[in-house]
């Protein structure tokens, strides 16, 4: 069965990648989508099997490298943890294969497009059922090329491919980090499979090593190079820069990322590997901190973006931070059952922003937008449970996995968990606000699209500035979608093949929370983990959550209705609210418009020096010394020697023999001379 889980997609990929152009669109969607569906299923079977049965095992595969000490297997790692991420990635990416059918129906290239789906998914399964840090490292740079070729799927744009090439470099400098700790951790247990790994820990707890003459402590070192890579992938603060530019590859591939793969690899890793972790407590310190800022600091940003995608995009950067949180106070099954719930409402946001967009013509500036209630019924209701779930809504699956992250960071009793509560408790309050700014630009108020409104429209909204680096409208494949929609097109609702996924993921959203809240992080907890996350015996948050003040719980949900009531103010009550806000601040505005100016910041720091440096070897190095010195300089010479040469060989003999004449009388001359001194 769990060779089928892993192996399909790659079926699917593998089909639609070298057989799509003889197959022609069609097949190759249905073939890659049915695979999903029954690895889906498969998913579902052992999840319940492992979860609330006793189906943990280890599925050999091949061998696959021995190097002196290094053994590596390959191998699937079969325990809740993973059958739990399981479900996640093959739901989803079933899904969204199922959706794309329908959103990308005008698009010439869907058998490439179905197959770099299929080879994420897989790459992703690889990740989650590893059974060593090798094979985990495959994974993780499998989904970082997926990404790759997904992001810039419509390489004819130079905004995607750009938007491609910064995922990949980002991730490259979280990956040196991650493959380091890889590194790390082998040379201190002399292996790389958790096997090997996992029992040694606490006798290694108090090891140190010595690195440029300092003591460090050799877990926690381990520990901080891992989490480079999570932060990397997982797109935490000051590596979070290539998440909103991933808006540049088609819609599903954003809810494909954001909901199921790439983005998750990096909490699934930490709670992997919690065993480690557990014994480096600095280390968890800082998983902390980095989690709650990234939470605050993604919030702020989304309060004023204007693309549809964007708003959510952030909205992940900052539920990301929560999970850290959560796994940096040790609490990991909040964390992992926030990335389970997380999963149903993020891929049902996308999936329905991705339905606005299609209803609209390609528009992705909710600006634009306003009054599709009336048009499209069923995507406003779908997005509205996502918004709930989002939110934090009571008993909707948010509220229990992103409350109990909260209480958890209260229950830490630390600095680091004080700091992470107040973050996380401001970010729910932004949360709330720019999910319902979204839903009301998007859903309510009066219509901002059609004839007369496309032209003032940009400052109908917090509109001190018209900024066109936040707007990465799709590519259309139809003449009359070329310039957005300035005719008068109606929106209308998607087809059903866009809505069925829609629904099935919003009733996860509504009901995931409830169902396994108590498996996750209730009194069978220790039977339905059975050990696939470790906690220390003085890790006691689970149980202290349950004993807090009783404002503590309630304080998410106030936090929730008072962004919904300032939204609805501002945005439904007094719409002229957000742009004399916005030009009563201009330089906050502008500030969190323009994401922290991270972008500059790196532009200036990295970019630059880096295109100065190479166009320094290029102009120096390249062309003066080298082609200088060599092809335009002692090759230009021998060149033009030989060129002389040649014309001497006429092919006369005469010519020949008055040559030789001369060299005898040269050679004569020489000797009488000679003899004379």
């Amino acid at each position: 069965m769990y060779h089928a889980i892993v192996f399909l997609p790659l079926v699917g990929f593998l089909i639609a990648g070298i057989f799509g152009r003889v197959l022609g669109p069609r097949p190759s969607e249905i073939i890659t989508t049915a695979l999903l569906f029954v690895a889906a299923v498969l998913s579902w079977v052992s999840f319940i099997q492992v979860g609330f049965g006793d189906g943990a095992t280890r599925v050999q595969v091949a061998h696959w490298m021995s190097v002196g000490d290094l053994q590596v297997d390959w191998a699937f790692r079969i325990d809740t943890l993973t059958a739990m991420m399981l479900v996640v990635v093959n739901t989803v990416s079933a899904l969204v294969h199922l959706y794309s059918i329908g959103y990308m129906h005008e698009d010439p290239h869907r058998p490439r497009f179905f197959a770099y789906l299929s080879l994420f998914t897989f790459t992703m399964l690889m990740l989650v059922t590893a059974d060593n840090l090798v094979q985990m490292f495959f994974g993780w740079e499998g989904v970082g090329l997926a990404s790759y070729l997904l992001i810039g799927f419509w390489y004819q744009k130079d905004s995607a491919n750009a938007a491609a090439m910064k995922a990949f470099i980002v991730n490259r400098v979280g990956d040196f980090g991650f493959l380091l700790g890889i590194f790390t951790v082998f040379v201190l247990f002399n292996g790389v499979t958790f096997d090997a790994i996992f029992p040694r820990v606490a006798e290694l707890a108090n090891a140190n090593f010595t690195f440029l003459g300092i003591e460090w402590h050799a877990l926690t070192i381990a520990c901080l190079l891992l989490f480079m890579g999570a932060m990397g992938k997982s797109a935490q603060f000051l590596l979070h820069t290539w998440l909103p530019d991933a808006m540049e590859g088609p819609t599903p591939v954003s809810a494909l990322i954001h909901a199921a793969t790439m983005v998750t690899a990096g909490v699934f890793m930490v709670a992997r590997l919690s065993p480690i972790f557990e014994y480096a407590p600095a280390a968890l310190t800082v998983v902390t901190v980095i989690g709650g800022i990234t939470a605050f600091f993604a919030a702020t940003v989304g309060l004023v973006q204007n693309d549809i995608k964007r708003v959510i995009a952030y909205s992940t950067c900052s539920q990301l931070g929560y999970m850290f949180v959560a796994l940096g106070v040790g609490a990991y099954s909040a964390g992992v059952f926030h990335l389970f719930t997380h999963a149903f409402f993020k891929a049902l946001l996308f999936l329905g922003a991705g339905s606005v967009i299609h209803a609209m013509h390609h528009e992705q500036d909710m600006r634009h937008m306003g009054a599709l209630r009336r048009y499209i019924p069923l995507t406003t209701a779908m997005m509205l449970i996502g918004n709930l779930a989002l939110t934090g809504f009571p008993f909707t699956a948010g509220y229990y996995s992103k409350d109990a992250i909260i209480e958890a960071a209260y229950a830490a009793h630390s600095t680091a968990g004080s700091f992470a509560f107040l973050a996380t408790v401001v970010a729910a309050f932004m949360t709330s606000f720019y999910s319902w700014r979204l839903f009301f630009l998007t859903f309510e108020g009066s219509a901002r699209w059609g004839h007369g409104h496309h032209g003032h429209a940009a400052h109908s909204h917090e509109g001190v500035e018209h900024d066109d680096h936040n707007r990465d409208v799709e590519p259309a494949h139809h003449a009359q979608h070329e310039h957005g929609h300035h005719g008068d097109h109606t929106p209308h609702e998607s087809p059903l093949v866009m809505l069925l996924p829609l629904i099935v993921l919003a009733i996860g959203a509504v009901i995931a929370g409830y169902v396994f809240h108590e498996a996750f992080l209730g009194h069978g907890y220790e039977e339905f983990w059975k050990g696939a996350l470790f906690t220390r015996p003085e890790n006691h948050i689970l149980e202290e959550m349950h004993h807090l003040p009783g404002w503590v719980p309630l304080l998410p949900t106030v936090m929730m209705a008072l962004g919904f009531v300032l939204a609805y103010y501002m945005y439904i009550v007094d719409a002229k609210q957000p742009a004399k806000l916005a030009a009563d601040h201009p330089i906050l505005y502008r500030f969190l418009l323009n994401k922290w100016y991270f972008d500059e910041l790196y532009d200036a720091i990295f970019v630059r020096p880096a295109m100065a440096i190479g166009r320094f070897f290029w102009r120096t190095g390249d062309q003066r010394i080298i082609d200088g010195l060599g092809p335009d300089g002692i090759s230009a010479r021998v060149l033009d020697v030989t060129r002389g040469v040649v014309r001497v060989q006429t092919g006369y003999v005469y010519h020949y023999a008055f040559a030789m004449l001369i060299g005898v009388a040269a050679l004569v001359t020489f000797y009488l001379f000679r003899g004379a001194h």
